[in-house]
């Protein structure tokens, strides 16, 4: 815990004194709460605060209802409140005085900041949002194990899909089948809604599972990922339930090679628009140029989208311990799309991939339809001697 919050008051504003981190309901949580006190397993900790000091010390501000789980909390002081001005006191308290405090514009809510600011109005309020994305970005060796786990349940689950899919069935079956298959296999649940789409749906890359039906030689984009103790994974793969055309085949092939480049640049001091740059350039040498419209991936933590992007809009660097996604893809309205996306841990020297379900293409194969009977040859009736 006292790592984290010094990470965060490292990239904060000079003279910063402590930093109070505010949870609305939810889903209007803020993910700064549950990286700097470390509270992945329990309570919502709606209404409760974080007081993080300079000197890496935190205090928790909670209600009874999740006074247990706060107090798993290494080296925290708790504090139990019982109404709101209570909990104004308490935090007075906690702030001891400090008349410069941040605050997590990124996620707390506009009411909460108004509150602050009547609980203490005579601090100087401070956004401290860019601080504790630049904290989060690189992972220490706990989140590292978390995001590998939820990797490693969402792979598991690729590899079963192709035994999932059965002509005629819906995009929401088939998403909450895999949802199913997630908990089973240790998830909290998914990380973010399970995108299925088949056929021509598969060309939007945002979309919603809806009631289309599965048909022979669709395209079968499933985008999903899992949730281990609040930290996420993201995976993509793309399949052909059927047997893939010369067109299905060429443009997964192009996106594969795609994301292979993406892989080999992958490293700790790489700039993330060169990344992007050159994994688009291979598509856009094809005839498919201007069909891959979105980044070439996004950091990986609490959050799906925790914060950096491998864009030709970003100027990130790639560091050792960050966690992004890589995930080219062609879209071709009215027709469908191919994108495949793994989750990579950025090593010194390049980086390591945490999602491991096969990338080859793969064809799955339609039920053989049963043999139609013969139909019976008549019986002459037999005669009974009497």
């Amino acid at each position: 815990m006292k790592s984290r919050i010094q990470r965060i008051f490292a990239h904060a504003p000079e003279g910063l004194e402590s930093i109070v981190l505010f949870n609305a309901e939810a889903p209007h949580l803020d993910h700064a709460f549950f990286y700097a006190t470390d509270l992945v397993q329990g309570g919502l900790f709606e209404g409760g605060m974080a007081v993080l000091r300079n000197d890496g010390s935190c205090t928790i501000l909670t209600n009874e209802l999740e006074e247990q789980s706060a107090r798993r909390a290494k080296e925290a002081e708790v504090l139990v409140f019982h109404n709101r001005q209570e909990r104004n006191e308490l935090l007075s308290k906690a702030i001891g005085g400090a008349s410069k405090v941040g605050f997590n514009a990124r996620e707390t809510v506009y009411s909460n900041v108004v509150g602050l600011r009547e609980a203490l109005p005579g601090a100087e309020w401070v956004d401290v949002g860019s601080a504790v994305m630049q904290a989060r970005m690189v992972k220490d060796r706990i989140e590292v194990a978390r995001i590998r786990k939820a990797a490693r349940i969402a792979s598991k689950v690729a590899d079963k899909i192709p035994q999932m899919l059965a002509e005629g069935m819906t995009e929401s079956q088939l998403s909450a089948e895999m949802n199913a298959a997630m908990q089973r296999g240790g998830a909290a649940g998914p990380s973010f809604t399970t995108i299925v789409a088949f056929g021509e749906n598969a060309a939007e890359p945002h979309y919603a599972p809806q009631q289309r039906k599965l048909q022979k030689n669709d395209y079968v984009l499933c985008d999903f990922g899992a949730q281990f103790d609040l930290y996420a994974s993201d995976i993509t793969r793309t399949y052909v339930f059927g047997k893939a055309s010369a067109k299905q085949r060429e443009v997964y092939d192009i996106v594969r090679r795609a994301q292979q480049v993406g892989f080999d640049l992958c490293k700790a001091g790489a700039s993330c628009k060169e990344v992007h740059d050159k994994v688009a350039e291979v598509i856009d040498r094809t005839k498919y140029k201007g069909r891959f419209i979105h980044s070439t991936g996004h950091s990986l933590g609490l959050q799906v989208h925790d914060g950096g992007r491998i864009a030709t809009t970003s100027d990130q660097t790639l560091e050792a311990g960050m966690v992004f996604t890589v995930e080219p893809g062609i879209y071709v309205p009215g027709w469908g799309g191919v994108r495949i996306e793994d989750d990579v841990l950025i090593t010194k020297n390049g980086c390591e991939q945490l999602t491991t379900s096969t990338r080859d293409l793969l064809e799955v194969a339609l039920p053989k339809p049963m043999p139609k009977a013969k139909p019976a040859k008549a019986q002459r009736p037999t005669k009974r001697k009497r």
